[in-house]
């Protein structure tokens, strides 16, 4: 008997895995600087590309959509000449600043032990760095 993805203890399909689909929201690297960025308050786009060092306004602007999209980021338009746009935090993006801190703090203390151990692969594979599949 085959169990569904509804009864597996643990999912195992990136549709139902609780961890991919929280991933997929702040896989990209321009995201945690964006969400560290707005962790404050509320900021002007222009000042949020200058904070964010080698972010193309493409980039940022992507980003930030994807954000609003999934209502991490709120954006605000005052209609002045030229319209200033102001971007904030959601609840629901400030309920997301605690894991990612821990997430940092944990790259913070372990990845020089992935760098070591990265090293340590390479050396005993003759320098290859790409893993196969066995």
């Amino acid at each position: 008997m085959t169990s569904s993805p509804e009864t597996r203890p643990f999912g195992n399909s990136p549709a139902t895995c609780g961890y991919s689909r929280v991933l997929e929201l702040i896989s990209n690297k321009w995201t945690a600087l964006v969400m560290y960025t707005l962790r404050d308050g509320s900021v002007r786009y222009g000042e949020m590309g200058r904070r964010i060092d080698g972010i193309s306004k493409k980039m940022l602007t992507q980003t930030v959509r994807k954000l609003e999209r999934d209502g991490l980021v709120r954006r605000h338009v005052t209609p002045t000449v030229p319209p200033t746009v102001d971007y904030s935090l959601t609840p629901l993006g400030e309920t997301l600043l605690q894991p990612m801190k821990e997430l940092r703090q944990w790259a913070r203390v372990n990845y020089p032990h992935v760098e070591a151990a990265r090293a340590d692969y390479d050396l005993a594979h003759g320098g290859d760095s790409q893993p196969t599949a066995e």
